[in-house]
């Protein structure tokens, strides 16, 4: 039996993008909507610029102590992230982000972007949606003011 391939093994089949001139709040609430990791930074009609990650608005927003109303996303994102196309192996896939110390890849055929690729859907399937289910009950017990 084959080997998984990155585009098999994506959750997410669409493209969760924000504009560089978009505000760091903006984008996280884009995040928080489609319970993704990160969201690509994208120019009209097609053409990516970079990625936001949970780690960048960690590291080089709130470590830094700026405002993420007023911090634009282009000032915060990783430019020129390093693609994959859609047939590489999740093995593959997997060792550059360890390599390379990130948990996203984008997926591209071509010029056209499929998705992005994230360390969670590396994971085997069952023990993605577990984190996914408990990754939701802690948003819902934060937004509870819990």
């Amino acid at each position: 039996m084959s080997e998984r391939t990155v585009f098999q093994s994506m959750s997410r089949k669409h493209v969760v993008r924000v504009a560089p001139d978009a505000s760091v709040h903006e984008a996280a609430c884009v995040m928080t909507r489609a319970i993704c990791g990160s969201v690509l930074v994208m120019e009209p009609p097609d053409r990516m610029l970079g990625i936001l990650t949970e780690r960048d608005l960690m590291t080089r927003v709130v470590a830094r102590a700026l405002d993420p109303a007023t911090t634009k996303v282009r000032d915060v994102m990783t430019p020129k992230p390093i693609c994959v196309g859609p047939e590489t192996p999740v093995s593959e896939a997997v060792v550059i982000m360890l390599e390379k110390g990130f948990r996203h890849l984008p997926v591209l055929r071509g010029d056209r972007i499929l998705g992005v690729f994230s360390a969670r859907d590396a994971l085997p399937r069952e023990i993605g949606m577990a984190m996914g289910l408990a990754e939701f009950n802690e948003q819902v017990n934060d937004a509870g003011g819990g």
